[in-house]
């Protein structure tokens, strides 16, 4: 008799461990281009995690004479189960760039994949515990980088699909010169990795449902360059009907550096097909080197101050800001909240910069160029390939969390604002914006307005001045 409890008990725990593996596995998933298998994900302080999705490829691999220099062509199917348990490779870039950056973050602990030209990749992250006909809102991270560097596996999105209840995809573009170059015609008309861009939310728009997201409930969201990708997606007439919701994260399309009204120069560097990888190398060492967006006639129809002046853009939900003391960033952010006429937006100033950088830093150092990204990602969460080797501490994981509130209502409704979270005003003629600080968020006016105007209005008009003054001394 003892004998046959043993058994039975022993039977019962088999089914049980049998049964919590099978809870902690991802399911496959089925699409209409095949089956994906991906992996469990745990989240800290989350009792049930995310499922992970790898490496969704969302276009052909933009490789040989007709699709390298080209814009993306969409994916084809494949057979059987695919594997999607893997980072996909980083587009072409300075490898040695990416490591140096890691490094410098000294606590945070990244891991880096390979690169190669073909790397139109996604990951996707969807909560586990979503019901099987779940239409939950979809979350899209743009990458910064300058255009020049940056991948999907740099990021998690797992904490803030788990913490938010949302699907959030992390898309991969062409960089550098085989993501923009252009000779200013039809031949090579440039912004391929915009086009990346567009074709992965054209792809999210058809295949998300399957992972439990809603694909009329689409925010994109992004953070330096990545901001500026947002920012021109909204003005981009391709990109219309393709999502619902905009977060430009300390950049926007309102910065000249980044947009070239002749792209010509470029090109005759490169002028020769034969000498590409050449020119590729060289722009991969060069720092001084930019690859700059263009009025292509298609991704832009016109300059982008046209586009802003005329009010042409997509009327949707938005919300920008900046760091405390990242400089002329401000400018951008601040300079457009007036012209996205027809929609909510909300705009923002973060001040607390990450403990485990700060001791990286001179004391006079404030809130840095990307240190929102460790809250609104909620990296004190994550438990995989992006993670700090130390916990963090309780203020900065309930500050992470607020700030995951705000991002994810704000997907979910188009106002940031949520049960138990400091009122965050819209954006008007009052000039109204939220101040987010590690102890508290306060509602402010009139974001660094001393010193935009000095850096738009005073110094150019002293410029002006010092230029009619030697031009009189000359005569």
């Amino acid at each position: 008799m003892k004998f046959r409890v043993q058994q039975t008990f022993c039977f019962l725990m088999s089914v049980l461990f049998l049964c919590v593996v099978a809870d902690l596995q991802a399911p496959v998933v089925h699409t209409k281009l095949g089956s994906l298998k991906g992996e469990y994900v745990s989240v800290k302080g989350k009792e049930t995690g995310v499922h992970a999705y790898l490496g969704v490829p969302f276009a052909k691999p933009p490789l040989g004479p007709s699709l390298r220099l080209a814009p993306p062509q969409p994916v084809g199917g494949w057979e059987g189960v695919r594997d999607a348990t893997k980072q996909p490779p980083m587009c072409i870039q300075s490898k040695e760039t990416v490591l140096d950056l890691v490094d410098k973050l000294g606590t945070a602990l990244v891991e880096i994949p390979d690169i190669s030209e073909d790397c139109l990749y996604l990951n996707i992250y969807a909560p586990a515990n979503r019901a099987k006909n779940a239409k939950l809102p979809v979350m899209v991270w743009i990458h910064g980088g300058g255009f020049a560097l940056g991948s999907a596996s740099t990021y998690d999105g797992s904490a803030l699909a788990a913490y938010q209840d949302v699907v959030v995809v992390l898309i991969q573009y062409r960089l550098g010169l085989l993501g923009f170059l252009s000779t200013g015609d039809e031949h090579i008309s440039g912004n391929f990795g915009l086009l990346d861009q567009v074709e992965a939310l054209k792809w999210i728009q058809q295949h998300i449902h399957n992972f439990g997201g809603d694909p009329g409930l689409v925010t994109i969201f992004g953070e330096s360059a990545g901001g500026v990708s947002v920012s021109l997606l909204l003005l981009s007439p391709l990109s219309d009907g393709l999502f619902h919701r905009a977060i430009a994260e300390s950049g926007t399309a309102a910065m000249n550096v980044l947009m070239a009204n002749d792209p010509l120069p470029m090109a005759q560097l490169c002028s020769c097909y034969h000498i590409f990888h050449f020119c590729t190398f060289y722009f991969l060492k060069d720092p001084n080197l930019r690859i700059q967006v263009n009025v292509d006639g298609h991704f832009l129809t016109k300059p982008v101050d046209e586009l802003f002046r005329k009010h042409e853009l997509h009327a949707v939900p938005f919300m920008t800001g900046v760091n405390n003391d990242e400089g002329g960033w401000m400018l951008a952010s601040v300079s457009v909240t007036g012209t996205y006429a027809g929609a909510p937006v909300y705009l923002y100033e973060y001040q607390h910069p990450p403990k485990f950088l700060q001791q990286k830093r001179p004391s006079f150092v404030g809130t840095d160029h990307a240190d929102e990204i460790f809250t609104v990602l909620g990296f004190c969460f994550t438990t995989t390939h992006v993670r700090l080797s130390d916990p963090c501490p309780e203020d900065e994981e309930q500050l992470s969390k607020i700030m995951m509130s705000y991002w994810g209502n704000f997907a979910r409704t188009g106002s940031p604002n949520g049960h138990n979270l400091v009122h965050w005003p819209k954006y008007g003629a009052e000039e109204k914006y939220l101040a987010i600080g590690l102890k508290k968020q306060v509602t402010a006016q009139h974001l660094k307005k001393e010193r935009f105007v000095f850096l738009t209005q005073t110094v150019p008009e002293k410029i002006k001045q010092h230029e009619e003054n030697a031009e009189r001394s000359e005569l």
